[in-house]
């Protein structure tokens, strides 16, 4: 068990276009990243995984790759990645690439030629169909668009794609394609990157007689397209021609996801290492993400419950580059005492569980979601597709209140390094607004306060990582009837952490199963735990 490093590291995610600037183009990029490598370090970080940044027309900010093997002309080039890739390994962080394989961009050299006629030898790297009766070949819709469908002219034909229509996803029954990819991944690991973060990896296998889905209009037909049979089949293949016989590790977000069949993609480690699964971030939405519904601490426990019981090895995390801010989220922003201490407790609350933490950029410092007010001021494909629909539906209020709540955007405003103009980002005209609290919310002043929401992460990753309970400790939920409080024990070698976590605005008694010597706490005050407190202890 201990022989997996990634077990052992505490990860952080770079969103590139948005971290740092060096050129003051607005745009972040790999030198940026470089600029602040020694802060990861200070940090405590082991590990790194950065969203993608391949040759990209960016019709879905970069997960739609033209290129696997050129780096996007905004971030760099070929030798800023390796120099960054070499300013890691020099800290002792790893690197692990974000990849997007069960699509590609529209303007991908494969498509290009896929569409040109139907013997073309790439067309059968993508997924073509007659349409049926004059319209698409099924009913499916996609994640971004009415239709999963879209006709090709030139060939009279349908090209499958689950995203947006300038996403058209690869054939993976295709044995030269596989190749293909497999040969690429190959190439960037003898380049010496540590693994990879694999996008939407359960929907690769698509039921290959491509049903309709059940219901009228189009239709969103996951059981048609995520976790078939054949799904099994490639990551054994990707594994054995990739990653077998590496010191290296591969991470999938496996959309659709659940604790009964989890074990099929991560119970034997032949396919992936770790997997991303939503139950939290899809908990607060009724029916679908943008109908919000207050956080359900009941239900909170039940999930955090049933995964470290289902697969043994998690990965913790309360939020991404598709989430919206977690202490906008989860947390609490009615005052700045409560969204530092807030913040501090969800931290505790996730980070301290069994399984490999990933951390989002700006989480460490609190910053939250953004108040969003005109279109353009949106630049995630997801939100302005649903503006535009709610606008012909005449329901652009309920629209706004999603966006601001859930939108994607709200995790992509520029990371806040300091009080200067764009927080320190940019010198020119950031790609998206800064979020106008940068000058109480930003790196350099919570650097100078030992109290703060930044000081509190480097204390308590140490802590993970110099922790044996917490590292490899057994987990066990405890008082799970409360209505307030969240806690666990973490118990190694007869030895026993406890978190106890308020999850509400008002004051909680501590139960005396958590009392011991205190090795965290925030709002523990005497046998209370203030709003959103928490207290780590260890057994005495």
């Amino acid at each position: 068990m201990k022989g997996s490093w990634w077990k052992e590291r505490f990860f952080y995610q770079i969103y590139p276009r948005s971290f740092q600037d060096s050129n003051g183009d607005g745009i972040g990029d790999l030198k940026g990243i470089i600029q602040r490598l020694d802060y990861l370090k200070w940090l405590g970080v082991g590990a790194v995984w950065l969203c993608p940044v391949y040759d990209s027309p960016n019709a879905d900010m970069g997960y739609d790759i033209r290129d696997y093997e050129k780096i996007m002309e905004e971030f760099g080039t070929m030798e800023d990645f390796d120099e960054l890739l070499e300013g890691l390994h020099q800290r002792d962080i790893k690197l692990i690439m974000d990849l997007v394989v069960n699509h590609s961009s529209d303007e991908h050299k494969w498509f290009i030629e896929s569409r040109k006629d139907k013997l073309n030898p790439y067309r059968d790297y993508y997924i073509w169909r007659d349409g049926k009766d004059g319209h698409e070949p099924n009913n499916w819709s996609s994640f971004f668009t009415p239709s999963a469908w879209s006709y090709d002219e030139q060939t009279e034909q349908w090209y499958l794609h689950l995203f947006s229509e300038k996403q058209p996803d690869l054939n993976w029954a295709n044995e030269n394609m596989r190749q293909d990819i497999f040969d690429m991944i190959n190439r960037w690991f003898d380049k010496g990157v540590d693994g990879f973060r694999m996008d939407v990896i359960s929907v690769i296998a698509k039921n290959p007689a491509l049903p309709d889905g059940v219901g009228d209009g189009y239709v969103f037909a996951p059981e048609h397209f995520a976790f078939q049979p054949k799904l099994h089949e490639y990551l054994r293949e990707m594994r054995q021609k990739c990653f077998d016989g590496r010191n290296c590790m591969c991470v999938g977000e496996t959309s659709f996801v659940n604790t009964c069949n989890a074990n099929s993609v991560v119970g034997d480690g032949r396919e992936l290492d770790l997997l991303f699964q939503f139950d939290i971030m899809d908990m607060d939405g009724a029916g679908s993400k943008w109908d919000t519904i207050p956080f359900d601490l009941s239900k909170f426990k039940e999930i955090i419950s049933a995964w470290q019981q289902a697969i043994d090895w998690n990965t913790l995390f309360w939020g991404n580059h598709d989430q919206p801010r977690s202490v906008s989220r989860f947390g609490s922003t009615a005052s700045e005492e409560l969204r530092i201490r807030s913040a501090k407790m969800l931290a505790a609350a996730m980070y301290l569980l069994r399984g490999t933490p990933f951390l989002y950029q700006g989480e460490e410092i609190g910053m939250t979601n953004m108040p969003f007010e005109r279109k353009d001021q949106l630049r995630d494909i997801e939100s302005l597709n649903l503006l535009r629909e709610a606008e012909r539906d005449g329901r652009t209020t309920w629209a706004w209140n999603g966006i601001r709540s859930k939108g994607r955007d709200n995790a992509r405003t520029p990371m806040q390094w300091d009080d200067t103009p764009n927080a320190g980002f940019t010198s020119g005209t950031p790609w998206i607004e800064v979020n106008p609290n940068y000058p109480a919310i930003n790196v350099a002043s919570a650097m100078e306060d030992k109290e703060s929401i930044l000081c509190f992460y480097r204390e308590l990753i140490a802590l993970r990582n110099a922790s044996e309970i917490l590292k490899w400790g057994d987990f066990e939920l405890l008082l799970p009837e409360h209505p307030q409080l969240f806690a666990y024990r973490r118990t190694y070698e007869n030895k026993s952490v406890f978190i106890c976590c308020n999850f509400s605005d008002g004051d909680a008694a501590l139960p005396e199963e958590v009392l011991g010597e205190i090795l965290l706490a925030d709002g523990a005050l005497g046998s209370n735990l203030a709003p959103y407190g928490f207290i780590v202890t260890a057994a005495q």
